[in-house]
């Protein structure tokens, strides 16, 4: 991956918010299935962002939430290295968020290939943020580097995690959420997976986990958050699965150790 690339991906992710803002105040909601939403702004920005990529490189793969795109070819899943780059699109990251006018919602654009993902995009349209990595290369916030906090006891951090649609009190989500509230200084859910991780990147947050989200949610949030030094497993510790994102991503290796730790221990 180059900065062709990125730059590519940086304005179609630009493409994309310009059909968000355009669209915030008089939106039309559906829902998907219950309690979770789409809009028809998702609809528009992933078709803008698709356009601008397939335009740009010719027989690359595209995977996105919306419009029944969301599988990758079999080679592409398997890392067969002859298979073509994937692009990975959340085209709303954020959607109950940006139904209600809350301000945290994001464009994210990720670029999968030989068995990694190994670009990152992600824009926070409202705030004018601009988070971008390429796989070796660091990650940075509006052109300027970042990286994670120094946070080593779980006893000083500050959290996010995300529920799932339609969560259950029973569910293993909320246990993990309570075993976890009962040893960090605070926990919050945000809403974006996709600005949860670069908030971890870049010192906002020490640590964040998903166990119910989709690849479209975190593929550009894992380059850009492993990309500013932070750890990055499956939640129990195990290796972590680009296509099955069930992960926790944490500032340093202590506080990832403290957090996998408890998190495994309410699977």
């Amino acid at each position: 991956m180059n900065d062709e690339h990125l730059q590519l991906a940086v304005t179609a992710a630009r493409a994309g918010a310009e059909e968000l803002l355009s669209r915030w105040s008089d939106r039309k909601v559906s829902e998907k299935g219950p309690k979770d939403l789409v809009t028809d702004a998702d609809l528009a920005s992933q078709q803008a962002i698709r356009k601008i990529l397939l335009d740009g490189f010719d027989g690359y793969a595209f995977v996105g939430e919306e419009e029944g795109e969301n599988d990758p070819p079999k080679a592409v899943r398997d890392g067969d290295p002859d298979a073509p780059p994937c692009w990975v699109v959340d085209p709303l990251d954020g959607t109950v968020n940006y139904v209600h006018r809350l301000q945290s919602f994001a464009v994210s654009i990720g670029l999968y290939h030989a068995g990694k993902m190994r670009l990152g995009v992600i824009l926070d349209p409202v705030h004018d943020e601009l988070f971008t990595a390429i796989d070796g290369q660091g990650a940075q916030l509006n052109g300027q580097a970042i990286k994670t906090s120094d946070c080593a006891e779980i006893s000083d951090s500050l959290i996010a995690c995300s529920f799932p649609a339609g969560v259950k009190g029973d569910s293993p989500e909320v246990r993990r959420f309570v075993r976890i509230l009962e040893d960090c200084r605070s926990l919050r859910r945000l809403g974006s997976c996709a600005l949860n991780m670069c908030y971890v990147a870049c010192g906002r947050l020490d640590a964040y986990w998903a166990t119910n989200v989709c690849v479209w949610d975190s593929a550009a949030g894992t380059v850009i958050a492993r990309e500013a030094g932070a750890q990055l497993t499956h939640f129990d510790g195990g290796a972590f699965d680009d296509w099955i994102p069930r992960f926790c991503v944490s500032s340093t290796s202590p506080l990832h150790q403290a957090m996998t730790q408890r998190l495994a221990e309410t699977s």
